[in-house]
């Protein structure tokens, strides 16, 4: 038997998850974000709007996730060394904490990242031999009780 959980005797809380992964790429892929010469267009916005969408429809994708209003998505892309790094601040007032949603829109960010410079990774086989998606975690998780 699976069942969602039920939350409606717990109080709403202040919530914040901070999650963070990254992806390794090739240098011509990195040199093409930074360029802003991506065939797809510009890699970090879309990369962060895919990431807020993703913490918005966490419920959607996770099937016992309750729908949490969320008060704030941040999503944070950055150039490390040979990767992307994308951090995910997710806040909510609600019963329920929100790291999954901040997972969730971590992923997202990295996949959509994957998705626009595709065509630079693959290699003469058409297989991506630098690619790769790494270190999804959540850094931090807090709550403050009213």
């Amino acid at each position: 038997m699976v069942k969602m959980v039920d939350i409606s005797d717990k109080e709403d809380v202040n919530r914040t998850a901070v999650a963070e992964g990254k992806i390794k790429l090739k240098d011509r892929s990195l040199k093409a974000i930074k360029e802003g010469k991506v065939k797809k267009g510009d890699v970090i916005s879309a990369s962060q709007l895919a990431g807020i969408q993703a913490a918005k429809d966490t419920s959607r994708l996770l099937p016992f996730c309750h729908q949490i209003p969320l008060t704030s998505v941040d999503v944070r892309i950055k150039a490390v060394s040979g990767a992307i790094s994308v951090r995910t601040t997710v806040t909510a007032n609600y019963k329920t904490g929100v790291e999954m949603e901040a997972l969730a829109g971590t992923a997202a960010a990295l996949l959509n990242i994957w998705d626009m410079v595709k065509y630079l990774e693959k290699d003469k086989d058409g297989q991506y031999p630098v690619a790769e998606i790494s270190g999804i975690k959540v850094l931090r998780k807090t709550k403050e009780e009213h």
